[in-house]
């Protein structure tokens, strides 16, 4: 099993066996940065190239779960909140969070995917999905991310491509 991010199409690809032709594949609406593909800290933008899912966050929390530095903050999203934080990059119901594969390229100094906190996670209902939006991370609609979260592992492999 594996995922390939397609940011280009704003898609999130789920491979099911060898991925080219054979096995099952299911794709997600997502969105990825605003600021375009680039691994540079600081940026804003979404890294390309190899990583693996290092943890997974958030297992036993309700749907719309807050998140705040990785942690549960003991509240759920409810409508209206955005307005009452309009620049705030909601992080919500899971967490996957993702480590780069080649060093230099997304892994290690100032291009550290995991350094830099880029994540598969979910967000308001109401954003937009299928166009770039986010910080830096990938967004799911929370209930897609809920089947995706269930189905992938620490260790799957994630690739991510413009």
């Amino acid at each position: 099993m594996r995922l390939r991010i397609d940011i280009a199409n704003q898609t999130l690809h789920l491979l099911n066996g060898d991925g080219i032709g054979g096995g099952r594949k299911t794709n997600y609406p997502v969105s990825t940065a605003i600021n375009g593909p680039g691994e540079v800290d600081g940026s804003g933008c979404t890294p390309q190239g190899e990583h693996v899912i290092r943890a997974k966050i958030g297992g036993d929390q309700p749907i719309n779960t807050i998140f705040i530095g990785r942690r549960p903050s003991g509240e759920i999203y409810q409508p209206g909140m955005r307005e009452l934080h309009p620049n705030r990059d909601w992080i919500l119901t899971r967490i996957l969070w993702l480590s780069g594969c080649q060093p230099g390229f997304n892994r290690l100094g100032n291009v550290d995917t995991m350094r830099r906190y880029i994540y598969i996670h979910g967000t308001p209902d109401d954003v937009a999905l299928g166009k770039p939006g986010s910080a830096g991370c990938i967004r799911m609609r929370n209930q897609d991310l809920l089947a995706l979260y269930d189905t992938v592992s620490v260790g799957t492999n994630v690739t991510i491509h413009a």
